[in-house]
């Protein structure tokens, strides 16, 4: 093992609201005039953000006690270039987990929860307080570390993309996609709203959302009840995938009968847009890193080659 201070850690992080808010307003001021005109409570953003920030310091100082420390923003992940041997240490909300383990290999990463009375962080089990007693067990590789699943999108120009929670396969816009999508010796041309892609990290999110909605629909109709509560949920390490089509809308040229279910590992969902433009992969919801998937492009969906691995 290493000697103390020896070891490199990322600590990613993001920007708050308040942070947010006064990028767009210029100054804090303006931001607050903003906020209260519009009737809502500007204390709320100052004490999330004060929370926020206190625990991002108590944790880099703790971390800089073991090694040497390399802040990244969030918005910054697709560009960061990360070491083989760094620790990764996200403080935030459940979500900078996710976009940050899709840009891993094999390194830990450490949820840390700046704030349990505001977040639950089902991916963030630590406390800032808890790093001091944690990372000798972490360094030393005796920590316990759960691999996470996660989907992939490949396509026939050599572009990869990872996703931790959701791929997303559709148009950029709100009009409707156009794609031929494939599985196994099953073919058909599709009309819909978009595909998800969905790991078991992601089953309690977009997944068990969509899957509901369609439930409660039938249940509505009066046809074929479903118990919802049975939708969704199954383990972040599992060996395959959930597909749904969102709205799919058929017609002379187009069906609905490949709309749901389940990728194992060794099978690919195959997609071949028929969009001349605006068509995206993109994924975990981050809209701004995506691939073009416009008319002629191939994906292959399948699960990853590689896992992500969370401190527990």
């Amino acid at each position: 093992m290493k000697p103390q201070g020896d070891f490199k850690f990322v600590l990613v992080t993001r920007e708050t609201r308040l942070q947010n808010l006064i990028a767009h307003y210029n100054t804090i001021q303006q931001a607050q005039f903003y906020v209260e005109h519009l009737g809502a409570d500007f204390s709320d953003y100052l004490h999330e953000d004060s929370a926020y920030h206190a625990a991002v310091e108590q944790v880099e100082k703790t971390l800089g006690a073991f090694g040497r420390v390399q802040p990244v923003d969030r918005k910054f992940l697709p560009n960061f270039l990360f070491s083989h041997d760094d620790i990764i240490v996200a403080v935030g909300q459940d979500g900078l987990v996710a976009n940050t383990l899709k840009y891993l290999t094999d390194q830990p990463l450490i949820g840390v929860n700046p704030d349990p009375s505001r977040w639950d962080g089902i991916l963030l089990p630590f406390v800032p307080g808890e790093l001091s007693a944690l990372l000798p067990e972490v360094v030393s590789g005796r920590r316990p570390v759960k691999e996470i699943t996660l989907a992939q999108a490949i396509l026939n120009d050599g572009q990869v993309l990872y996703a931790v929670n959701d791929l997303f396969i559709g148009q950029k816009t709100h009009i409707s996609a156009r794609y031929q999508i494939l599985l196994g010796s099953k073919s058909e041309q599709q009309s819909s709203s978009g595909i998800i892609v969905s790991t078991g990290l992601g089953s309690t999110g977009w997944l068990k959302s969509i899957v509901t909605g369609a439930a409660s629909i039938m249940n509505a109709a009066g046809r074929n009840p479903i118990k919802t509560e049975s939708v969704g949920g199954f383990d972040w390490g599992a060996d395959y995938l959930y597909y749904t089509v969102r709205e799919p809308y058929p017609s002379k040229t187009t069906a609905a009968g490949l709309v749901f279910g389940k990728i194992p590992t060794g099978t690919e969902l195959k997609i071949i847009s028929q969009m001349p433009e605006n068509g995206v992969i993109f994924s975990d919801g981050v809209e701004q890193d995506f691939l073009q998937f416009n008319s002629g492009i191939e994906a292959k969906i399948g699960i990853a080659e590689r896992k992500g691995h969370l401190v527990q």
